[in-house]
């Protein structure tokens, strides 16, 4: 059973840079450009190590109690773990050791917090900024128009480091739809690149899932986080 992962993971896994080079070419830019990251959640780590053994340098988790159930088995030589679901402020002091980005701030109650503990720990954060592009009310995110905001105030704190943004649209019924909302997380990025904020740094566009990471790099995404496309539907019930 687990050679028949093993394959399945590595086909898919060529298939998913093969897909990610092509939209890239596309733009004009380099299969190195885009960083992707694999989404770990429910994944065990002896199919997530075999996925960083074939070239993987990216994952992602969650949930903080996966990650640290999961964190003395993976395999961090050669890839860099980050932390990606929805974090509560409480559990920052359990993670922000052992992660090198948070993608996922939407507040600067957080953004405060992942600065405290930092400092404890002697280390500068690297983070993403979450924009709830769809304005859903029950997504987290920072909304568009409150966006420099809470980056101004960020940027005030020691410790941490914003390295640019992050998004998940809404569920769309056409990739044309999606790509929308892509495109419009792609303007704010360069408009907020473009003002050059004090200690804000605009490098990463993290959007794009499995299911429609090639339409986000096509309007500008340079990091995407797939899952299921590269280890097969997810098992929720574990």
């Amino acid at each position: 059973m687990t050679e028949k992962l093993f394959s399945n993971v590595e086909y898919n896994y060529n298939l998913i840079n093969e897909r990610i080079a092509e939209a890239a070419f596309k733009t004009g830019r380099k299969r190195e450009d885009i960083t992707f990251l694999a989404a770990t959640k429910t994944v065990d780590t002896e199919i997530i190590n075999y996925a960083i053994s074939l070239g993987l340098d990216h994952i992602g988790e969650n949930k903080v109690q996966e990650l640290l159930s999961k964190y003395d088995k993976y395999d961090l030589k050669n890839a860099s773990l980050q932390f990606i679901g929805h974090l509560q402020s409480n559990k920052v002091r359990q993670i922000v050791d052992k992660v090198d980005l948070i993608q996922s701030v939407d507040s600067i109650k957080l953004a405060g917090e992942i600065s405290k503990q930092s400092l404890k720990f002697g280390k500068n954060t690297d983070i993403l900024i979450e924009v709830n592009i769809g304005r859903e009310e029950n997504k987290s995110g920072v909304y568009p128009e409150q966006l420099e905001e809470l980056l101004c105030q960020v940027a005030q704190l020691d410790g941490i480091s914003v390295r640019g943004l992050m998004a998940i649209p809404p569920i769309c019924e056409s990739s044309q739809k999606i790509s929308e909302y892509f495109h419009k997380m792609h303007n704010l990025f360069i408009d907020i690149s473009s003002k050059k904020l004090d200690n804000i740094s605009m490098t990463i566009l993290s959007m794009g899932m499995s299911a429609d990471y090639y339409e986000a790099i096509m309007e500008g995404a340079n990091m995407v986080r797939v899952g299921s496309s590269l280890f097969g539907a997810r098992d929720y019930t574990k």
